[in-house]
């Protein structure tokens, strides 16, 4: 029997909030995607060289491929401490939509990881020496594309939430599947550095937060029953 929609509103906020409570509880787990973003962005000018003009080349790629690296960190806990504790099984036999109940928890997975990553590169882009006109397309593209790679990765967190340790298998599965986003995300900015109209890779991003918003919470049920029920 299907849930009325005031209870399956109600559910959601509840695990929202729920989820948003337990990462205030466990701060230092949250910081660690954050902290590894800043420390690899500081090491760049030290690795490669301090000269501003090389770096205003590297910044938008490397600032979005060490966001993907952060955003991947925090991953592999998305669905196990819910697995472990039995109330993952709890969600799979509620009336309410798993679709919704999965959303929700991506919802809280960007809003401690992604929506902060976000916030932090302007800062990071000025370590690297990134020109201004590259700053409003990396935030947008920033807050589009770690969205997609929340809903992305929850696809491969419920295909791996069974296995002891399944972080590099997890890395393995959606590393291929983020490519798009890495693609069109540094492309943004690149274009926009270059002088050139950035809206199209703009538009791109949001296609494909749009497509990811309806059919990976799908996948990523689906992926939760095939891993508890077997």
């Amino acid at each position: 029997m299907n849930a009325p929609p005031a209870a399956i509103g109600a559910a959601f906020a509840a695990i929202l909030r729920r989820d948003l409570t337990l990462a205030y509880r466990h701060r230092g787990e949250i910081a660690n995607p954050l902290v590894f973003f800043l420390i690899v962005i500081t090491m760049v000018p030290l690795g490669v060289s301090p000269d501003p003009q090389l770096l205003a080349t590297l910044a938008p790629g490397i600032i979005w491929v060490v966001a993907l690296l952060s955003t991947l960190l925090a991953l592999d806990g998305l669905f196990r401490s819910d697995f472990e504790d039995g109330s993952l099984e709890q969600l799979l036999i509620s009336p309410q939509p798993l679709y919704l109940m999965v959303l929700a928890k991506v919802l809280a997975h960007w809003l401690v990881t992604g929506l902060p990553l976000t916030l932090m590169a302007p800062l990071l882009g000025v370590m690297l020496s990134l020109p201004a006109a590259g700053y409003l397309p990396l935030c947008l593209s920033l807050l589009l594309g770690t969205a997609s790679l929340s809903l992305i990765g929850a696809i491969g967190a419920a295909l791996t939430v069974a296995l002891r340790k399944g972080g590099l298998l997890l890395s393995l599965i959606i590393m291929p599947l983020y490519a798009p986003v890495l693609i069109f995300g540094a492309g943004a900015v690149r274009s926009a550095v270059d002088g050139f109209p950035f809206a199209p890779q703009i538009a791109i991003l949001g296609a494909l937060l749009a497509l990811a918003a309806v059919l990976a919470p799908l996948a990523s049920a689906a992926a939760l029953r095939i891993s508890i029920d077997g």
